[in-house]
């Protein structure tokens, strides 16, 4: 079983930056495809960044030049790096993992069902 635990959400005003973790225990290989997902209220769960074993990145276009996905190995930990957030960033965040596969698929953020493991998400509230 793995268990992922988000944390580092917050309040900020517009303009502003979060840092999200998700920290990863139980049974986790060195062989994977990390996700961030985000879902606000009355929408539907989106894809926002993805990392995989081999260092490959998918971004949502929504995101890209502002948040940047990584990984701290020797703490088993993914991270979410948020920039110049907007107001329209506020919503529930999750990590997501998938193992044994070396490369994330090409349309990964749009494949929520590959994700077995999941988080229990930490909230991110941007005011303008």
């Amino acid at each position: 079983q793995v268990h992922l635990v988000e944390s580092g959400g917050g309040a900020v005003q517009s303009g502003g930056s979060l840092r999200l973790s998700c920290a990863a225990s139980g049974y986790t290989y060195s062989i994977y495809c990390l996700t961030w997902w985000r879902q606000a209220p009355g929408q539907e769960r989106e894809g926002v960044a993805a990392l995989d074993s081999v260092g490959g990145t998918r971004y949502a276009d929504s995101v890209k030049g502002r948040f940047t996905i990584s990984r701290d190995g020797s703490k088993n930990t993914l991270y979410l790096q948020m920039d110049n957030l907007k107001p329209e960033d506020t919503a529930m965040y999750y990590c997501a993992a998938r193992y044994l596969e070396r490369e994330c698929k090409t349309h990964v953020l749009t494949e929520r069902g590959l994700f077995a493991y999941w988080g229990q998400g930490t909230q991110v509230t941007v005011s303008s």
